[in-house]
């Protein structure tokens, strides 16, 4: 029997069923979670295609010059690596809390690349300037990836829980 204080609580409704084998419905991440990852699937993949297509649009934007060959494709290779991380926040964003291995992966992505970012602009490999798109494809996220990867972890402690009650 589950105790009166964690029934009425969504999440281990859920995560009940999860435990005993039963099907769980989509979307039951909160709103604001699916909205967040429904944004980031639609800001990377509007910002990773013109990479790949245009990769020399942000340089002229920023009036530097444009990268050469091998570091114009790497740059494109991004490009589509940022597109592809958009399809798995388009696919992780009906049910976050379940599919946040990607919120996880996605969260690396975004505190890593500002470190790498620091160490290229460091050593002279390219222009501080270029920083400036570390607000919008990095920073914005860090803290919503890190909200539903918390709630991810309080929801699989209350399973656990929820397990020990059942059993």
């Amino acid at each position: 029997m589950i105790r009166d204080d964690l029934a009425n609580d969504p999440h281990l409704t859920i995560l009940t069923a999860e435990v005993v084998g039963m099907t769980i419905p989509e979307n039951q991440s909160p709103a604001w979670m699916r909205r967040w990852l429904l944004a980031a699937g639609l800001y990377n993949l509007v910002w990773g295609i013109p990479i790949i297509l245009v990769p020399d649009l942000p340089f002229r934007i920023l009036d530097m010059p444009p990268l050469e060959d091998p570091g114009r494709a790497i740059w494109q290779c991004l490009g589509m690596v940022i597109g592809v991380y958009g399809i798995g926040y388009l696919a992780a964003s009906p049910d976050p809390l379940r599919h946040w291995p990607i919120v996880l992966v996605g969260l690396l992505g975004k505190i890593l690349g500002p470190i790498g970012f620091v160490w290229t602009a460091s050593n002279g490999g390219i222009d501080w300037i270029f920083g400036v798109n570390i607000l919008t494809n990095d920073l914005v996220w860090w803290i919503p990836f890190w909200m539903i990867l918390r709630s991810a972890r309080q929801a699989s402690l209350a399973a656990r829980r929820t397990s020990i009650i059942l059993e």
